[in-house]
């Protein structure tokens, strides 16, 4: 791999080079304003922190469980639609990367690669899914899912309806160009569908869910603490606190503002995941200290492919790994486990 990226935001840069304007504005850009976008990366700039010294602690561990996988660190591949936009490669070498990481990547209902194909290069696959609004082919989804070998199916429930992009409407960015397709929506008698989000969708819709699959259950796309009470209570594996990249709704506060609050009322019951923002490993450190099991990243993910493919996915997690590791020695904490909020200063 060519590049002299040193970050994960000179890699953003690469990929701004390297791709089509309407494609790099389909990765980058949000709702209405974009003011979720930004709020979720400037957040952490002004969560500051606190370390503690004279611990020891030099030998650290990152290892961390989640529903169906333990990861070697706290993070994972959060889904992206249509990686083969990016990168001929796509999904296969985004899953490879996942692999050697020793990570989960969560595979896109909207992937343009089969689910056959990721779950083949051995990585752990959580597969995220949208309840159609034709149940027969969800039911089909899940099934397929069961079979290729997923571990969890990741449930987002923040596309009530779609969010109003306004650089995609610009750019006239409407469709796939030809020889790109959703893989994974093809129906049993190998029609292709669209993806469709519905806005009836009630709690029952995932109890009937929970009943019909054995796999564990991770609601994303949760932000109020009511919300994720009642997740668990329905059965929930896990929840993920996400506004979508700030790609729906726009204004609603940073993820990891939102946090907290989540945290305190799942009350330990079940893992709390977060995504949005997350650029440095000083980010992962601070929504472990507030409580996050583990953090996803999305648009990183799309930035390394673009610029390298498999290994500039790789470099996103080597870099974001190994700055984790240094934050957690400078703040004499032995892993993530250990984090608390005391080393936070809002």
């Amino acid at each position: 791999m060519n590049t002299g990226a040193v970050s994960v935001a000179e890699l953003r840069d690469e990929a701004r080079q390297r791709l089509p304007k309407a494609v790099f504005d389909y990765i980058d850009g949000g709702a209405d304003d974009e003011h979720t976008v930004r709020a979720n990366t400037s957040a952490y700039a002004r969560i500051g922190l606190v370390p503690r010294v004279l611990r020891g602690g030099g030998t650290r561990s990152l290892t961390t469980r989640l529903p169906g996988a333990e990861i070697a660190f706290p993070l994972v591949l959060s889904p992206t639609a249509f990686q083969r936009l990016v990168h001929p490669d796509g999904e296969v070498a985004t899953a490879q990367a996942a692999a050697k990481a020793g990570t989960v990547m969560v595979c896109s209902i909207a992937a343009t690669t089969p689910i056959e194909d990721i779950t083949a290069t051995g990585a752990d696959v959580w597969f995220q899914l949208d309840i159609q609004p034709d149940r027969a082919f969800t039911a089909h989804q899940v099934a397929r899912a069961e079979r290729a070998g997923c571990r969890a199916l990741v449930v987002t429930v923040d596309t009530a309806v779609f969010g109003n992009r306004e650089r995609d409407r610009r750019n006239g960015f409407t469709e796939l160009p030809d020889g790109l397709r959703c893989e994974n929506m093809v129906d049993a008698d190998g029609v292709l569908r669209r993806v469709e989000f519905d806005a009836d969708l009630t709690w029952s819709d995932l109890d009937r869910l929970r009943d019909r699959t054995g796999l564990p259950l991770v609601l994303k796309g949760i932000t109020h603490p009511e919300d994720a009470r009642l997740a668990v209570e329905h059965g929930a594996a896990a929840v993920l606190v996400s506004n979508h990249g700030g790609r729906q709704l726009d204004t609603v506060p940073a993820t990891v503002d939102l946090l907290p609050a989540v945290v305190r009322a799942v009350d330990g019951r079940v893992p709390v995941l977060l995504d949005g923002g997350i650029r440095r490993g000083t980010d992962i450190l601070k929504a472990c200290a507030l409580g996050a099991t583990a953090v996803g990243i999305g648009r990183p993910v799309l930035w390394g492919l673009a610029a390298g493919g498999r290994e500039g996915v790789e470099l996103v997690l080597e870099r974001l790994r190994a700055e984790l590791e240094r934050a957690l020695a400078l703040c004499g904490c032995a892993g993530p486990g250990q984090l608390t909020e005391d080393v936070i200063r809002w």
